[in-house]
């Protein structure tokens, strides 16, 4: 891709695919001009034009956000995977970047979002597996049933979210592992955001 493109024309269609994965929505002609500091839309526009010829995009231009990314799926963003969350016995959460994934742009991040690698065999039952990446919205609220990651005396898990009367129960998926009691007001825990995905590369290492 790199190599049919100029270096503008690569850094304005990453900011398009990076604005669209982020956000869900594509940039306006303003915002690529505010972005890369020019003065004139006519110099955005003539940019998107090269871009469209060459394949990446087409172009709506009654549209404010009419860009459309083609073969969107064949597009990669490279996001940190900023821990391991125990599908098992819980891990210790790294505060930085453990390491990287490229995800395909059709893999929506919500603002905030962030990624996760599982560990262990838990979740098998609901087909998420050691070595998955799931993506952990901060930003929602926990209901009954869904899955969250969440933090127990300074280690991450992720489990399937029951909140009682008295306590939180974190469920496995898998019939060898005991449900977590958390005892309400127990300070040594706090829920992190709730899995809104799983991304799976199919030459991942399990482990």
């Amino acid at each position: 891709m790199s190599k049919q493109l100029t270096k503008i024309q690569k850094a304005i269609l990453d900011f398009i695919i990076e604005m669209k994965s982020g956000s869900g929505l594509t940039p306006t002609l303003a915002e690529i001009a505010k972005k890369f500091g020019y003065k004139n839309r006519s110099t955005a526009q003539q940019h998107l034009q090269a871009i469209e010829k060459k394949g990446f995009i087409k172009r709506s231009p009654k549209l404010s956000r009419g860009i459309e990314l083609t073969l969107e799926d064949k597009f990669f963003i490279p996001r940190p995977i900023l821990g391991e969350v125990a599908a098992g016995n819980p891990l210790t959460i790294y505060p930085d970047a453990i390491d990287t994934i490229d995800l395909p742009t059709i893999a929506h991040m919500p603002r905030d979002s962030f990624l996760l690698k599982v560990k262990g065999d838990s979740l098998k039952d609901a087909y998420i597996f050691s070595g998955d990446i799931v993506i952990v919205n901060p930003n929602m609220e926990p209901v009954n049933g869904r899955f969250v990651a969440a933090v127990l005396d300074d280690a991450a898990v992720v489990k399937r979210f029951f909140k009682k009367p008295d306590c939180i129960e974190l469920h496995s998926e898998n019939p060898e592992y005991e449900p977590m009691i958390i005892e309400k007001e127990y300070p040594r825990f706090q829920l992190v955001g709730v899995v809104v995905g799983v991304y799976r590369t199919m030459d991942k290492k399990v482990g």
